[in-house]
């Protein structure tokens, strides 16, 4: 499953989908809002382009390297710290293609995909985060 959505997500769900008995290895990324001096960000999205932009991903990580499975979810919206922002799970027969297959996933989906984030400071300020993502620079 590749998702973009405005809803949170049961990470243990998301494992026992791709889980398989002939996968050696689950690799997780969760990455979350970090309180480094803001309250909360607000991640915009073209959807239809990022969701098409991590299957591309997801497709050349299947191309790459020797792996099972692959589920991507990022979410958009006006999220607080300690939220969920993005699960990356690869399954694979053996951990370090599982490991190097979702780090792939990861800086490419920093790269290409049309997401921004905007971040809400605990002072009341207010700022585009420059090169996180496609356009963040703004």
């Amino acid at each position: 499953m590749i998702s973009v959505t405005r809803d949170d997500f049961d990470v243990n769900a998301v494992i026992d989908r791709v889980r398989r008995p002939d996968m050696g290895a689950l690799v997780t990324f969760l990455g979350v809002v970090r309180d480094d001096g803001i309250e909360e960000m607000d991640l915009e999205a073209y959807e239809e382009i990022a969701t098409k932009e991590m299957e591309t991903i997801r497709d050349e990580a299947f191309a790459n390297y020797p792996i099972e499975a692959v589920e991507i979810i990022h979410r958009i919206g006006r999220l607080r710290v300690g939220e969920n922002i993005l699960l990356i799970v690869v399954g694979a027969g053996h951990r370090k293609e599982a490991f190097s297959a979702c780090e792939y996933i990861l800086e490419r989906i920093k790269q290409s995909v049309p997401i921004w984030k905007k971040e809400f400071g605990k002072d009341g300020s207010e700022r585009w985060v420059p090169g996180e993502y496609p356009g963040g620079d703004a």
